[in-house]
């Protein structure tokens, strides 16, 4: 079982939606509605690249429509006074399923599709938090978890978020592996351990646990609670993903970036 199903399963109490590579849930804990999606292995997924939990042709589809699935239901209920529910993403995903199929059914109209959802989900008044509990990469994480308006992770070894392989970045560079390691402790955005992407200002919280394989009872507990919080903190301040270059791990990290995005902001906006 991979991260991603285990805690959905414990975050939901062992009830889970769908069957296949993306799982739902509906959960109610005080007095917040939330649905929980999450994309697991199949080995008898249609396409073999997506069989190790990658984000693929269907996923990507089959993501999109759980969300709308709640937000449509939801804008039916609020002709009742009856609040958004929340979109939680659990986040364990090795990567998009490359392959020639996949390129050529849309697997970028896929992604796209899946990642869109989150965001009219956010913009439509959806709370969106997600928690990456295992890895977190590429394409995949783009689609699925990037649009939230909070980032939280799990204080673990076991999770990776980065762009590209160590190996890959080696041949792109011309650098060896050990260097492209080394460069990690001196360039966070090139490092994939979680303390090294929270220095970036990604992260809302970080949540320390006793086993993110197998979550205890009180890992549950944990999270559910700091899950809340964050629900809670949303509600109350509307936040997207251009939120986290303003904070002061952003400041310090990512400065030059910022300052280049200021630019093309003041260049697009200035007049012909």
């Amino acid at each position: 079982m991979n991260r991603g199903l285990a805690w959905l399963r414990a975050l939901a109490d062992g009830s889970e939606g769908g069957n296949g590579t993306v799982r739902a849930a509906d959960v109610s804990w005080d007095d917040e509605r939330a649905r929980l999606v999450c994309v697991v292995p199949d080995a008898q997924a249609r396409f073999p690249r997506a069989r190790a939990g990658q984000v693929g042709v269907e996923e990507g589809w089959k993501i999109a429509a759980a969300i709308r699935a709640a937000v449509d239901a939801d804008a039916i209920d609020a002709t009742r006074g009856v609040q958004p529910r929340a979109i939680i993403a659990l986040v364990d995903v090795p990567g998009q399923a490359f392959g020639y199929h996949e390129e050529a059914l849309g697997l970028h109209e896929s992604l796209a599709a899946a990642a869109d959802a989150y965001a009219s989900a956010r913009l439509a008044g959806h709370p969106v938090v997600a928690l990456i509990v295992g890895k977190a990469i590429s394409g995949a994480f783009l689609a699925h978890g990037l649009q939230a308006g909070a980032l939280i992770a799990l204080d673990d070894a076991g999770i990776e978020v980065h762009v590209m392989s160590q190996a890959s970045v080696a041949r792109v560079t011309r650098r060896s592996e050990e260097e492209v390691a080394a460069l990690a402790n001196v360039v966070p955005a090139t490092a994939r351990d979680v303390h090294a992407f929270a220095q970036l200002g990604a992260l809302a919280r970080l949540l320390g646990v006793e086993n993110a394989d197998v979550p205890t009872a009180d890992d549950v507990r944990k999270a559910r609670s700091l899950l809340l919080q964050t629900l809670r903190d949303l509600r109350a301040c509307e936040r997207g993903p251009a939120d986290r270059l303003g904070n002061e791990a952003a400041g310090r990290t990512r400065a030059m970036s910022i300052r280049v995005r200021q630019l093309l902001e003041a260049q697009w906006d200035a007049p012909a």
